[in-house]
Order: C-alpha cells, then structure tokens, then sequence
C-alpha cells in the first residue's frame, strides 16, 4: 500500500500546490493515480481555498479528496507554525477499498435540530481482539463553530460501537463561516467533511493525551452530573489535599499550573494502565461542600485518578503509546495522519517539530500529514471522544 506525503512553504498557493502534486505524482508514479488524498494548508492560502480544491482534482484525480485549514501545518518531520504551509497526503491501496466521502452539516427540522449527510454505516461490526487493525473507519474534518462534534460521537458511538473516528477540528479562524474544509472539487465553510474508508485497511492509531498520574485510583462514591460530591467515602477536597501533602515538589508545582482527571472507560479491568483513561478537565472546587466539578459528566462507582501534564510527561507518553502499538504488532506503519492540539508544538515544547519527529523517530520515516486542530478526534477505550492538548494519530500498515 503506497503512502506519500510532500509540504510546500511556498506563499504563492499556485506554486505551492503545484510543488506538492509534482513530488506526490512521481512518488506514486508506479501505481496510478492516489485513491484518497488529504490536503492541510494554513491561513496563508485560505483565500484561494477553491483553487486548491481544483488543482488537486486537475492534477491528481483521486478518487476522494479530503483537506481543511490549519493554524499550523504537519509535513513529514515538520510543523510549519505561523508560516504559509500546505502538506498533502496520499494513498493508494493494492485491494479494493471503499470509500464513501459525505458532508454533515446541523439542520433544523420540525422535529428539532438534525445532523444531515450521515452515509448508512451498516449495524456495528462483532467487537475485534485488542490491537487488530480496523478494517472500518472514519476521517472527518470539523468547523469548531458549527459542528456539534460531541453529539455526533455520541451518536456513532451508540449505534456503531467499534467505529474509530479520527481527525480533528480546523483551525487559525476566529469565528463561524471562516472554516475552510475541502471535499473533492468544493469548499465547504460549516458542518464537517469526511470519509468512511472500508476494507483491508491495515489502520491502527494512538491517542496520546499527555497526562502522568498522580496519587491513587478513587473511585465515586456520590456525584451529581459533572460535580464529583464524594471520592472513597471523602470529599475531593479532602482526598487533594491528602494528596497534596505527598506530591514531590516538581508535581506539586505541575498541580497548581492545571490538574487534570482521569475517567476509566472500562471499570470490568483489574488494573489500569496508560490509555485507559479518559483525561478531562477540572474546572474548579466548590468552596463550601469541598465538591470538584470536572468538563464530563460522571456517576458512582466510577474509577478516576487524578493527572498533571507538561513538555515532559506529554513527550514520555507519545513515546511510549508509539513503542506499544509497534511492539504490538507484526506489520510497520508504512503512512501516518497526525492530529495535535494547537497548544502543542512550541506552545508546549522547547523544540520545535516535537509531535512529528517523535512519530518518525519511532516508527521510521514515514509519509506523515496532518495539522494542529482545535479539538482532536480518536477513541479512547473504544470509544470515540474530542479531546485537547492531544496527539491523534491513524497509523497505516506496510
């Protein structure tokens, strides 16, 4: 299964576009033209989105392309941040693949508000052995300011489980309608652009969301929506400040910068490990009660921890979710997507290409596309979530 990828840094979008389709052409000379494109440009060339749109077609003729506008973009071992950039990615499949490409836009009915353009996936394939590569996925594209990404992933989530939707929200705009997503010949400025791919995909992927825990697993004892009313028997403030007396000073340092929560998605496992938990936000104590509300909801009996993140522990855990997912399995990847969080990169890191270099450096030098999104798209424990400060990865076998 031929990948290729190629970055231009070219400010004039004629040029750039025409640099990239050169090199992805003679990279896929030999086997015809690409099934599925992914095209990811920066601000820069948000103007002239459509001609990007009908250079692709022109020059490529893919069966399906797929592209969005990024605040800064990924190209092989590159993060390319407030400069013009545009990567594209390409791929093109021995055996036979299907791929159907669609545009989900929120609609009001008389019935209520109503996500249109969902093509019929068909009823939920039988749940696959861990670490087997989905022969079913979804790449989508969103508009932060229009696209209703948790109640869609609610909805996949509950009447196709199993199916992994990776991807991310487009960035470096400021409000509705300035989101560029690209499908095929057109630009669309609302709702999302995807593709169902189906068949031997060989696909795998990570989902590095950055956190190193801290304390111990508590489980809810009382909680109400998303206010956590009690942890063991104890009020979270109590169990905090518990914990905090035996943080080492550099966690401590790292609690009071942000503290993080970790919801395990399977409480039927005995032990709980990295990627078993679903990181979200702790928005704050309630003074009175000693109450922690936290960005999801929760009930009793739920297994959480508590979680810090920095450059560091975000590093250690891309890292070891590649080496994991490598020792894992028997086949390389041989073509990767990357989604990271726009408060990634430099933002975070001291060097600068962090995210891709790590990739690279574990998984070889692999054609690698992608952008830093506001809001990354990937399945935490089987199901499918929209996350932050994450690196979302689909990993595609040799």
């Amino acid at each position: 299964m031929p990948f290729a990828a190629a970055l231009s840094t070219n400010s004039s979008t004629s040029a750039a576009i025409a640099e990239v389709c050169s090199q992805l052409r003679a990279a896929l000379a030999d086997v015809g033209q690409p099934d599925l494109v992914l095209l990811f440009f920066s601000p820069h060339h948000a103007l002239r989105a459509e001609t990007l749109a009908e250079e692709l077609g022109r020059r490529l003729a893919p069966r399906v392309a797929l592209g969005c506008i990024g605040e800064a973009i990924i190209g092989n071992d590159r993060e390319i941040e407030q400069q013009p950039a545009l990567s594209l990615w390409a791929a093109r499949w021995n055996q036979p693949v299907r791929l159907t490409p669609f545009h989900l836009t929120l609609e009001r009915t008389a019935d209520g508000p109503s996500l249109l353009g969902w093509p019929d996936v068909g009823p939920a394939e039988p749940s696959q052995e861990p670490f087997t590569p989905a022969r079913r996925a979804v790449l989508l594209l969103g508009d932060p300011f229009s696209f209703p990404a948790d109640r869609f992933l609610t909805r996949v989530n509950e009447e196709s489980p199993g199916l992994p939707i990776l991807g991310g929200m487009a960035s470096g705009i400021q409000g509705s309608d300035q989101a560029r997503l690209l499908l095929d010949d057109t630009i669309h400025t609302r709702g999302a652009v995807g593709v169902l791919l189906e068949g031997e995909l060989g696909l795998r992927w990570i989902v590095s969301q950055g956190c190193r825990p801290i304390g111990t697993h508590l489980v809810i004892t009382k909680a109400d929506q998303n206010v956590i009313l009690e942890l063991g028997g104890r009020t979270p403030y109590e169990q905090l400040r518990a914990m905090w007396e035996r943080l080492s000073p550099e966690d401590q340092r790292l609690f009071q910068q942000g503290l993080h929560i970790g919801r395990v998605l399977n409480e039927y496992q005995s032990e709980f490990q990295r990627g078993d938990f679903l990181i979200r936000n702790v928005a704050g104590l309630v003074p009175e009660s000693g109450a922690l509300v936290i960005t999801d909801l929760v009930r009793v009996g739920q297994t959480v921890q508590f979680q810090v993140r920095d450059a560091a522990s975000a590093s250690e855990d891309l890292h070891a979710l590649l080496r994991l997912d490598l020792s894992a399995h028997e086949r390389r990847p041989a073509g990767g997507l990357l989604f990271s969080c726009n408060g990634r990169g430099t933002r975070m890191f001291d060097q600068p290409h962090h995210d891709a270099r790590a990739i690279r450096q574990e998984a070889g030098p692999i054609p690698l596309a992608g952008f830093f999104a506001m809001g990354e798209l990937g399945p935490v424990g089987g199901q499918n979530f929209i996350h932050g400060f994450t690196a979302s990865v689909a990993l595609f076998e040799e």
